[in-house]
This record gives C-alpha cells, sequence and structure tokens, in this order.
C-alpha cells in the first residue's frame, strides 16, 4: 500500500523542481525590470512592498500550477511558465499606465499602487491559468 502511494513521488519530485525553479526564475527576472528594488524595500520593513510582490507571485504561481496540471511533460510545463512569466511581465508595465511613478510610490511606502499592481497581477495570472488548456 506504501509503494503504491510513492510510486508518484518521482513525477512530484520533478514537476514541484520544475515549478520551484520557475518561481526562482521569475523572483530574479521580475525583481530587476521592476524600478524599485523589492527584497530591499521588504527588509526594511515596507509592506508595500511585500503586498505587490507577494501578490504578483500568486498570479504568477497560479498559471505555472495549471502548467503543471495540464502540460504533455516538463519542457512544456517551463514552455508555459516562461509564457506565464512574460503575462507577469506586461501586466507590471500595463499598470503603470494610469498610476504615474508606480514603482517609486510603492518605494514610498503607498499602499493603494501597490494593492492595484498586486491585483491586477493577481487578475492576469487567474486568466492565464483557465487559458491554459492542454487538448492532444
Amino acid at each position: 500500500m506504501v509503494v503504491q502511494s510513492l510510486a508518484g513521488l518521482p513525477a512530484f519530485l520533478v514537476y514541484f523542481c520544475t515549478g520551484l525553479f520557475a518561481v526562482m526564475l521569475y523572483l530574479f527576472v521580475y525583481t530587476r525590470v521592476t524600478a524599485h528594488d523589492e527584497f530591499r524595500l521588504i527588509r526594511d520593513n515596507v509592506p508595500s512592498a511585500a503586498v505587490a510582490l507577494g501578490m504578483s507571485l500568486l498570479g504568477f504561481v497560479l498559471p505555472v500550477a495549471s502548467a503543471i496540471i495540464h502540460s504533455a511533460n516538463v519542457l512544456d510545463c517551463l514552455i508555459w511558465s516562461i509564457i506565464a512569466l512574460m503575462v507577469q511581465m506586461t501586466v507590471y508595465f500595463i499598470v503603470r499606465i494610469p498610476v504615474p511613478k508606480l514603482s517609486e510610490r510603492i518605494d514610498a511606502g503607498h499602499l493603494a499602487p501597490a494593492i492595484w499592481l498586486g491585483l491586477a497581477s493577481l487578475a492576469a495570472g487567474v486568466l492565464n491559468a483557465a487559458s491554459m488548456v492542454y487538448n492532444p
């Protein structure tokens, strides 16, 4: 019984590690694309940075989870994870249009722009995840 339960462990480890790799790649790229230094701000206890980055991360992880569920293989999962990353980068630049100096305001600790960015990222992530349907 235990052996049967553990039969899926290799696949779990492969996809879980693939997801972790995608998350690390996302955080590396995203924090270099944005005009504010999220991790410095978080270390300095600036809630706006944590809110924006945390919700953005959720907006990225949702489509990665969908890619893990719907992909044909690990390479397919990675491709869709990169597409999810590009969607999140695009969202960051789009939400800056109606909110001038978005990054500067997050850097200053303003919560409203951070919530706007975070929720827009999360909304895009939900749409992205729902759009990732594998049809063999």
